[in-house]
């Protein structure tokens, strides 16, 4: 397996290429001397190339950048909902090839398994080397300990996909998933540090520090669901008043004006109302923007870390609230504190499942050998 120099030599390249000799030098501490010798096996087995030559606007003689190898292999990412699978082909940086998104036939595991596959045989992409699985939970390993969407408990999940499909498996946490995919390939990609916040079906909190995902055994506990907010907000199921889950999450805002307009109105919808300016609509989303924006604060304050990724399945409420979101931030931090970048991943389900191929990227640098 590869050694600590060598994963941190293809992780450097994979994220940063194409990248100069000299820049990866500077990145991993190396002398000119040790970078030639640690990269040669990589070139040798066709992982990486050299491109052409290109001139850096110094003196001297043109530098030649290393790059992954074009087609090095592609890797499927999916996404488990309480209702739907959300499957994605990409290639090794975690572009998007091809998606395709079913709802559930069933929360029995063979059978969302079985589909599965059935999903990637129908997207048609040839030359998968890896697959990862992101859903809402505790997981541990290949086996998904808690995930209540799904009513799973100690479930070996990933090692009934991998027989279906016939390549290595990762599970992992969704929210864990996706921060893993913003530090590298996504909007978090060359930041040190930044928090993830999502909103959608449920509220997902994570942390990157130092250029690391911070994990934790407790992840896929929804710690990040019940902070409180707002002192007048409504309950959530669990009886908090107030808390992100009750602000925050689709199903409680469309509840909200559901009540209020006496007539069902599903998300989507709440939001055109409040951007036509309906009183109903608008009260309960600017509650929520009001919410949002303290919640940013708060993990800003908290982490020391002033960089914010917002993304989810819900996130859509951020583009017609800014405005409020941005005062509430503003409203919870010292006047001299920075103020705190945002950073929107609008894509919805395909960002979850970019992160689930973002962990299966990860594994097979890990599983590369130069023997």
């Amino acid at each position: 397996m590869l050694t600590d120099s060598e994963r941190a030599l293809a992780r450097a390249v994979l994220i940063h290429g194409p990248i100069a000799r000299s820049a990866l030098t500077s990145r991993l501490g190396l002398s000119p001397a040790s970078l030639t010798r640690l990269a040669k096996p990589f070139l040798d087995r066709g992982y990486l190339v050299e491109l052409e030559d290109l001139a850096d606007g110094s003196v001297g003689r043109p530098v030649r950048p290393l790059d992954v190898a074009p087609g090095l292999g592609r890797f499927i990412g999916v996404k488990i909902t309480g209702d739907a699978i959300h499957v994605v082909a990409t290639d090794v940086r975690a572009d998007l090839l091809a998606q395709r998104t079913e709802a559930l036939r069933s929360h029995e595991p063979e059978v969302v398994a079985a589909q599965i596959a059935d999903a990637v045989a129908a997207i048609g992409v040839d030359g998968v080397i890896g697959a990862g699985v992101a859903l809402g939970g505790a997981v541990d390993g290949a086996i998904a300990r808690y995930a209540p969407f799904l009513e799973w408990e100690d479930v070996p999940f990933g090692a009934l996909l991998q027989r279906g499909l016939g390549v290595p498996v990762v599970l992992e946490n969704d929210v864990i998933a996706l921060s893993e995919a913003e530090r590298w390939f996504g909007l978090g990609r060359g930041i040190p540090g930044f928090f993830v916040i999502t909103i959608g079906a449920g509220v997902g909190y994570g942390l990157v520090v130092d250029g690391e995902v911070v994990r934790s055994t407790e992840a896929g506990l929804g710690f990040g669901g019940h902070i409180p907010l707002s002192d007048s907000g409504p309950l959530c199921p669990s009886g908090h008043r107030g808390c992100s889950q009750a602000m925050l999450t689709s199903g409680s805002i469309a509840a909200q004006v559901s009540a209020a307009l006496q007539r069902t109105v599903g998300y989507p919808q709440v939001l055109e109302l409040a951007s036509a300016g309906d009183p109903a609509a608008l009260a309960v989303v600017d509650a929520a923007a009001d919410a949002l924006g303290r919640f940013i604060a708060l993990a800003a304050n908290l982490t020391f870390q002033p960089a914010a990724v917002l993304a989810g399945e819900g996130i859509a409420l951020f583009d017609i609230a800014e405005e409020r979101v941005r005062a509430a931030i503003a409203a919870g931090r010292d006047p001299r504190a920075d103020a705190v970048r945002l950073y929107v991943d609008d894509s919805g389900f395909t960002a979850w499942a970019r992160g689930a191929a973002a962990v299966a990227i990860q594994a097979a640098v890990d599983r590369l050998r130069l023997d």
